[in-house]
């Protein structure tokens, strides 16, 4: 799926929702308030903020405002093919400001979005807008701390996720077991698995939902449930996004058609299933790096 770039002002009621796709938010004028998993504040001018997909984020509007906001699916191609590695912003969420350049960058953004596009290379340019501004970020904000040569316990991690497999699952909670802050432990279960933990965990759900459809008379709902899905509705998503077929066209027999996105970057084997993928829900996530997408 394509990335969109908009722009729209924030209302000065507070609300709060999650969604399965990266953001950027960033103020293009006046201000705006942001709480992302319990982090944030006030969001002024030329700043912004980096929400990560299933994090759940309350904000509101002060007064007159205006927001430039980039919605980015992981399969977008600002975050795919040669420009795979700019899906490492959305680690964690953060809070950033532009610089003289970026103002300037945003300053041509908004005037190509002002002058249009046709319909079809209009999705071509907003990709191309947008991974131009991540590899922008990327390259200002920099790694986090230098990852350790020591490498993380992944059977520890395992067993933690498979006995919480239908429950609520923070990155937190994760970078706990191996002592590590939630950034840094993000950084460190890239470079070993090649995923986030995010697409660790959503990988592991799929995987053990579609083995319980194959294998169970459960229904639908229920395997849903157990899984860590929102619903049926969200475990169906899930499965055609992936596998390119419905659960219960798999139980019906049923051939995949795709490879899930996550099983491309990552070779090692994991015969266990793990815990919960994603819906919109605003419940999905708890604190920074929430897993859970309830």
């Amino acid at each position: 799926m394509p990335s969109t770039i908009r722009q729209i002002p924030l209302e000065s009621a507070t609300k709060h929702h999650a969604h399965d796709f990266h953001q950027i938010v960033i103020t293009l004028c006046g201000s705006s308030e942001f709480e992302i998993e319990g982090l944030g504040g006030r969001v002024n001018a030329f700043s912004g903020c980096i929400v990560p997909a299933n994090h759940e984020h309350f904000y509101s509007g002060n007064g007159y405002n205006r927001q430039l906001i980039l919605d980015l699916p992981e399969d977008a191609p600002a975050l795919t093919g040669e420009h795979r590695e700019l899906v490492a912003l959305f680690d964690a969420p953060r809070f950033f400001a532009l610089d003289n350049p970026l103002r300037h960058y945003l300053a041509f953004v908004e005037s190509e979005l002002v002058q249009g596009f046709d319909t079809s290379a209009m999705s071509f340019q907003q990709d191309r807008l947008a991974a131009t501004l991540l590899g922008s970020l990327k390259a200002r904000l920099g790694a986090s701390e230098s990852t350790s040569q020591r490498r993380l316990n992944l059977d520890q991690i395992d067993r933690f996720i498979r006995h919480r497999l239908a429950d609520e699952l923070r990155v937190a909670d994760l970078a706990k077991l191996a002592c590590l802050s939630e950034a840094h432990f993000s950084e460190r279960f890239r470079v070993q698995t090649g995923l986030s933990p995010w697409q660790y965990v959503r990988r592991q759900r799929l995987h053990a939902a579609r083995q319980l459809v194959l294998q169970s008379r459960l229904p639908l709902t229920d395997i849903a449930i157990q899984t860590g899905f929102a619903n049926q509705s969200a475990l169906s998503h899930a499965f055609r996004r992936s596998y390119g077929l419905s659960p219960r066209q798999l139980r019906q027999g049923g051939e995949i058609t795709k490879t899930p996105l996550d099983s491309k970057t990552h070779s090692t084997p994991y015969s266990t299933p793990l815990a919960p993928t994603a819906s919109t829900s605003s419940a999905s996530v708890k604190a920074a790096g929430a897993l859970s997408t309830r």
